[in-house]
């Protein structure tokens, strides 16, 4: 039950969503609208002023509901380049980890999350730069408008697109953690735009967990971009 919280944690954790290795070139469609699909939805969230983002700071509440009970809490997270720090608190478990650019340091002993710079919304920024693939999600997978992004790394997001404005409306990705395979899905409920960008603010997601199946419903209160950040703050996870 526990790792399955730290996987639901590290899923739902702004707007993240992680995913198992990219394969590329296996299942896939001919790279045919995923590279326009993408640059309609990097422009779309701000093009050139998306680009621009050094820092990101969201914090807000988060709703969690596994097996039906109800888990209140609170999360945040500070992105400056690659640093980053992941902090969130509940009422049944609390997590934190950091990158400070060279060493990860996470609160859960034994468990070390991928780099929340790699994932979901904060991969978005990426769009163009050496070593960021796009490719189309793989056959069989949903029919609306959509790419897939992955980083150097390898780990990657499926985007789907409003097809009105452009705008990512959900995205989704599996993740494996210990041997075991754990999906995800997001749907955007509301955007804010914050200096010319389009954050997302209030979106849903399910987290399919094995045998155990979450919900969580999550509100950002506070996203600053490029406020200055003293690298202090990327200290060794509390």
């Amino acid at each position: 039950m526990k790792i399955c919280l730290a996987a639901a944690f590290l899923l739902f954790a702004m707007f993240s969503v992680n995913a198992q290795k990219e394969e590329f070139n296996k299942g896939t469609k001919p790279l045919v609208d995923a590279g326009s699909a993408a640059k309609a939805a990097f422009d779309a969230h701000g093009g050139a002023k998306l680009k621009s983002i050094k820092t990101l700071v969201v914090k807000g509440g988060v709703d969690v509901t596994v097996q039906t009970q109800s888990l209140p809490g609170a999360f945040s997270t500070v992105i400056s380049g690659a640093k980053y720090i992941l902090d969130i608190q509940t009422t049944f478990q609390s997590i934190k980890q950091t990158f400070d650019g060279t060493n990860t340091v996470s609160s859960m002993n034994g468990i070390t999350l991928p780099p929340v710079t790699s994932l979901g919304f904060p991969l978005l920024p990426k769009f163009g730069d050496d070593g960021y693939v796009v490719s189309p999600v793989p056959v069989g997978k949903r029919k609306e408008k959509g790419f897939r992004l992955a980083a150097p790394d390898g780990f990657y997001t499926d985007f789907y697109l409003d097809e009105k404005t452009g705008l990512i409306s959900s995205y989704e990705s599996a993740y494996e953690m210990n041997g075991r395979t754990f999906t995800t899905s997001i749907v955007v409920d509301k955007y804010r735009v914050v200096d010319g960008i389009t954050v997302p603010e209030r979106y849903s997601q399910r987290f399919d967990l094995g045998p155990i199946t979450a919900y969580a419903n999550f509100k950002a209160k506070d996203i600053l971009i490029n406020s200055k950040i003293d690298d202090v703050v990327f200290g060794a996870a509390k």
